[in-house]
């Protein structure tokens, strides 16, 4: 049997970190098992539901590399995807339910009779076996009997329980992964599947996301869509590596994967029941990680608006120049945009005269440090270990320590306390640019 999963994402609102985490659960399993993925959009809270939300969702879920099979942008052979256009189903359903005399009519209402009595128990691949019974409902009436469930309200709109199973069926969806917040929906939709003698999928219910102070996910914690994350600089790659580690494990505390990794190696029997906890210091490691790994020229392309948006002169540079400035920044900087700060000093040098102004130079020291640079500036062989060479050989001469000279020289080149390599900076930057840093600051 061919998996099918589903994401139904509400039209609501932009694509939020516990929406992301069910959407990806959900492609994981299916590229596992070589099934279809399907988009399915559930619009039928008519007042929120805008079309700009759905394309903000897509979008989100492209931005992820999650790529679906089926869905209302691509087609396939169980549209329409979207419940708004498949309100004829759900009445012609809800018809049949009436005529068994299963449910009945409440104005223009279709209301589902809830019998006692009934089993609703089922194997939840995450949680195990769930026991209740239709008396367990929830929702009674004030007189204590058992409340029955609206299918269809007076404004022809089907309810969430009634439309997702009608869906789940005709679409032939094998497997439902979903939050936990789900589970107690899971028994009405099962008494639905039951009155229509239809086999119900797989369940499988997802730990919830809480916060460092282990209460719900919320805007309290940080970012809450998956776009913020990426106008702060994480990469989709991290992201999604990231949101995978909520709730499941890859083994052997393997940590750092790809998305086709993750794919091969998902197992539902190794997601969790316990709470997932969004560690922002756990994404922070995992992007820098994934940024440390990024091809060259990829890491430039990611790392350029960053540039230019704070008005440095990126044109001014040529591209390989520039990937091999990140490439030499060797790990520094946890997102995109505090590796772009953390740099700016090989695109300009307006920055670093922002930072520094060697005001705390002594003038005893101006002396020597005038000795030292200028004879850096004379070597022959401007690379880095030329350039360290000579300066050891100058400073162990005059007995003095190279802390207090390269020091010097790194706040001159960068405005920073901390670089790469000091010697490795002044190669990259080139003699005349280190030159000229140093005669700005009166040091040659």
């Amino acid at each position: 049997m061919e998996t099918r999963m589903r994401f139904a994402p509400s039209p609501t609102g932009a694509l939020h970190i516990g929406g992301g985490h069910t959407a990806l659960f959900n492609w994981l399993w299916t590229r596992h098992t070589g099934g279809k993925f399907v988009l399915r959009v559930e619009d039928t809270d008519r007042e929120r539901s805008t079309q700009e939300y759905e394309e903000t969702i897509m979008s989100g879920m492209r931005w992820l590399g999650l790529d679906w099979d089926e869905g209302p942008d691509v087609g396939g052979e169980y549209g329409p995807y979207r419940q708004s256009q498949r309100l004829e189903l759900y009445r012609q359903c809800a018809d049949r339910l009436v005529s068994e005399g299963q449910a009945y009519q409440e104005g223009d209402a279709v209301v589902f009779k809830v019998f006692p009595g009934v089993e609703l128990s089922f194997d939840d691949v995450v949680y195990g076996r769930v026991e209740t019974m239709s008396d367990g409902l929830k929702d009674r009436r004030e007189s204590g009997e058992l409340k029955d469930i609206v299918l269809i309200k007076s404004d022809g709109m089907p309810t969430y329980n009634y439309a997702v199973v009608v869906d789940d069926h005709f679409m032939e969806i094998t497997h439902v992964i979903r939050g936990e917040d789900h589970i107690s929906n899971t028994p009405k939709q099962l008494l639905l599947y039951k009155a229509f003698g239809w086999q119900p999928p797989f369940f499988a219910h997802l730990p919830m996301i809480l916060g460092k102070d282990k209460k719900k996910l919320s805007k309290r914690h940080g970012a809450t869509s998956v776009y913020e994350f990426r106008d702060m600089g994480y990469m989709s790659d991290s992201v999604f590596n990231f949101l995978a580690l909520l709730g499941w494990s890859a083994g052997e505390d393997k940590e750092i994967f790809s998305r086709e990794e993750a794919a091969r190696l998902f197992e539902l029997s190794r997601v969790t029941r316990k709470a997932a906890v969004f560690d922002p210091n756990k994404l922070n490691f995992i992007n820098q990680e994934h940024l440390k790994r990024m091809p060259p020229m990829a890491r430039l392309a990611l790392i350029k608006p960053f540039w230019e948006e704070t008005g440095l002169p990126v044109k001014e540079h040529g591209d390989e120049y520039l990937a091999a400035a990140l490439t030499l920044m060797g790990g520094r900087g946890q997102t995109a945009k505090e590796l772009s700060a953390f740099s700016d000093y090989y695109v300009s040098f307006e920055p670093v005269k922002a930072r520094w102004n060697a005001s705390e130079v002594p003038e005893e020291l101006r002396v020597g440090l005038r000795e030292f640079f200028l004879g850096l500036l004379a070597e022959p062989e401007w690379v880095a270990d030329k350039l360290e060479a000579r300066a050891r050989a100058w400073v162990e001469k005059k007995g003095v320590k190279m802390k207090d000279y390269a020091m010097t020289l790194r706040l001159a080149l960068t405005g920073m306390k901390v670089s790469p390599g000091v010697f490795d900076v002044a190669a990259l930057l080139g003699r005349d640019e280190a030159r000229r840093r140093l005669e700005f600051y009166k040091l040659v």
